[in-house]
Order: structure tokens, then sequence, then C-alpha cells
């Protein structure tokens, strides 16, 4: 995970500039990542929200080199205005944070025919978020079948790839709440199977005894692609499983 965002929560993330961020790359893709992810704006309460045209030129200037490493390169934006020159300049996937809520976001997505991560999201974007109150996995099934919908129109369902969202959080959600949210999910990823498109998650990185668990967890359910920010430590894992790896341990630059 590559974050041009000043105000990531995880500081070992955060890149500056073009040799910030192509050093951050290089280092992750040494590390077992094999994809890149790169987002402008932070999701998070500590995050200060700007306007598309500040996340856009925090990325701009990053994104040529980094596609130029010839990794596959999701850009992390919840503005079609963003995804649009991003994808332009060389972004090969959109990681959707608006959770394709909006046509403008579709037709972005289908112009360009990219891969797309299509996260659940309980409001519109990951900073106007409302806590679920209803059974978490019924509700994840509910709004991915209503954006298939939407993507059948589209002619893009097949570009889809699941993602539970459990990397965005309501404002001031405690973390024992959380954490208990998350295990419901991550232990109920085979109901996301019914779809027939692969699934992504954001994988746990803080070093405590529930975020391990969860982890492994996640693990232990072989999604095809999981967003981290210490590649190296999620391939131990894997091996210590005995699980294969996903299909890319995305690196991302945001949260």
């Amino acid at each position: 995970m590559l974050n041009a965002s000043p105000d990531s929560l995880n500081t070992d993330s955060i890149v500056t500039g073009v040799d910030s961020a192509l050093a951050r790359a290089k280092k992750v893709l040494a590390e077992g990542a094999n994809a890149l992810d790169l987002g402008g704006q932070g999701s998070t309460d500590a995050a200060t929200v700007v306007g598309w045209q500040t996340e856009w030129e925090r990325l701009a200037p990053l994104i040529p080199p980094l596609a130029a490493l010839g990794v596959p390169l999701s850009v992390d934006t919840w503005r079609p205005e963003v995804a649009r020159r991003a994808i332009a300049a060389g972004a090969t996937v959109l990681n959707a944070a608006d959770g394709m809520q909006t046509s403008a976001m579709w037709r972005v997505a289908a112009e360009f025919e990219v891969p797309i991560v299509l996260p659940f999201l309980s409001g519109p974007n990951p900073r106007e978020m409302a806590r679920v109150t209803a059974d978490p996995v019924d509700t994840l099934i509910d709004f991915f079948e209503s954006r298939l919908a939407d993507a059948d129109k589209w002619g893009v369902r097949r570009k889809c790839i699941i993602d539970p969202g459990t990397g965005f959080a309501p404002s001031n959600w405690a973390w024992e709440d959380r954490y208990k949210y998350q295990k419901i999910v991550y232990s109920n990823i085979d109901q996301l199977r019914r779809f027939d498109l692969p699934v992504y998650i954001a994988l746990p990185w803080k070093d405590t005894p529930q975020h391990w668990e969860l982890m492994e967890i996640v693990l232990l359910q072989q999604p095809e692609y999981g967003r981290v920010h210490y590649p190296d430590l999620v391939r131990a894992l894997e091996r210590k499983l005995g699980v294969g790896q996903p299909e890319s341990g995305h690196e991302r630059v945001d949260q």
C-alpha cells in the first residue's frame, strides 16, 4: 500500500514524492507483493478531506513511474474525476472507494474496461458511513446484489472483484465492536462466493492478538486478492498455515 495522503494511520505507507514512492513500491514488491495500490485521499477519522484537484495533484506525478514498474497498479479513490485521470495516466485497476454507487464511476469503469475492486460501503464514501445494525452477511449480500445489477447494465460484471469493505469504518467505531463485526465477515467469506467473482480483502496490519487472529481467519479462506502494508509478514503466515499465495498481495496507498 502506498499513501500519497499525509495522514495515513500507517506511517510506513506514506510517500511524499516520486523517489519515496518508488522506494516503497520496490520494497513491498521485494517482500512478496505482486501489485501496487495507490491513494491520495485518506479515509480514516484522522484524514482531512481535500478537493479532487488536490487529490489528483498528489497522484499525478507518481502514476507514470509506478506504472513503469510493470505490475498491476490500482488507484484508490471515490471520485470519478480522479479515477478517470489516474487510469488514463497508467493505473490498471479501479479500487472504487465509493462502492460504485454513482453512474459517473460506472461510466469510467466501462469506458476503460479495467478490473474494478468493488467494496461494500454503508454510505456514499468512506468518510460518511453508518454502522451496520442488521446481520452483516445479509447486508453485504444485499449490497452486492444491487451493485452487480448495475454492473450488468454497464456490461462490466466480469470485471468486478468483491471487497467486503472492512478496510473502511464509520467514525469513532470502538475497536471491540469493529473486531466482532470483522470476525463475522471474515468467517463468512464463503458466502460471497455465490457471485462467482474474485474476493479482495483489506488485511489487518496492526500487531495485536486480535488482528493476527483476524488475519489467520482470512488467509485460511484464501481470498484471491489481499491488500496489505507488510507483505513479508503475510507471506510468512501463509507458509505457517500451509496455504497458497493469493493471486495478488496488493500494496495500497491510503489508510
